[in-house]
């Protein structure tokens, strides 16, 4: 009977064969080697599969799909098939540093009533090096969904590890999500009653690549307008929130000079008829929903420390 391995980490790609090459051997540079690397290619056709065949490591599993079928299809599949109880995700244009998962199965071997961790990470663009780091804390589902609500916190889906069965429990990804995947899953897990540690430790680099799947489909306006839609009860509790954060991006597109992304942020909230972002709402959701934001952004502050 084969030995399961003690963590899997979940790459889903698409067309990037010289950034997965990288992904791949941040994975295999790792201080800790007891894994499975399972790549799933959401149809490349730029010789995704011949090249990874070139890779002569037991530990990596790859499939490819015929068809596209996103990002978060991949992601699911790659959950599906693994087969350690904990999990872990790369996306194809980031990397992990070498000590990312030697600390992350301590963590989760040290603290048994931890279900979820996201970390701090490196952001790299152009050449543009910032540390993105989180303050330690622990969230419970409350304030896990206050600080997502609010992004107050920094996360992508490089950042998060997860026992397996808290995915299965809230159904995995959302397949029709092409952005704020990542938050969307925060959000199902708080509401079905999970926390998350937040690791203060920086553990991988997040690479802002021109042809990332959130610049292919749509705008971030749209994408987060579609998130008070799905999670309607949060819209209720901080209804100005969700204008402020609008608002803020319109204002930050505008002050940088980015008028087409203004251009389409702005169609997007003309078009949405859930939330009525009228001109109006959107200078009064800035005042008050900044307001709130702070008092989130106050609590957060005022966790008392964790003892990881």
């Amino acid at each position: 009977m084969a030995r399961i391995p003690a963590i899997s980490i979940i790459t889903p790609t698409y067309n990037r064969r010289d950034a997965l090459q990288r992904a791949i051997a941040s994975v295999r540079g790792q201080t800790f080697e007891d894994y499975e690397h399972i790549v799933v290619d959401d149809g490349s056709a730029d010789g995704t599969a011949d090249t990874i065949a070139g890779v002569r490591d037991g530990r990596l599993r790859f499939v490819r799909f015929d068809d596209r079928r996103g990002a978060n299809a991949a992601r699911n599949h790659g959950i599906g098939m693994a087969q350690s109880l904990l999990v872990t995700f790369l996306d194809s244009d980031d990397e992990f540093l070498p000590s990312r998962l030697e600390r992350s199965i301590a963590f989760f071997a040290t603290h048994r009533d931890i279900d979820v961790s996201i970390s701090s990470f490196q952001a790299r663009k152009g050449g543009t090096i910032s540390p993105i780091i989180n303050r330690r804390a622990y969230f419970d589902a409350e304030m896990l969904q206050r600080a997502v609500t609010a992004q107050v916190t920094a996360i992508a889906g490089s950042a998060i590890t997860a026992r397996r069965h808290v995915l299965e429990a809230v159904r995995l990804f959302d397949e029709d999500l092409w952005r704020l995947q990542d938050r969307d899953l925060l959000l199902r897990l708080a509401a079905a009653g999970y926390g998350a540690a937040i690791i203060e430790e920086v553990d991988w680099i997040k690479h802002y690549s021109p042809d990332s799947i959130s610049r292919q489909h749509g705008g971030y306006v749209a994408a987060y307008i579609d998130l008070p839609r799905r999670h309607p009860h949060i819209h209720a509790r901080y209804p100005d929130i969700a204008a402020y954060m609008v608002a803020r991006r319109l204002l930050n597109n505008a002050l940088q000079g980015r008028f087409r992304e203004l251009l389409s942020d702005y169609k997007a909230t003309r078009q949405d008829t859930t939330l009525s972002f009228s001109s109006a709402r959107l200078v009064a959701g800035y005042v008050a929903g900044r307001r709130q934001r702070r008092q989130i952004v106050r609590e957060v502050k005022a966790l008392p420390s964790p003892g990881f």
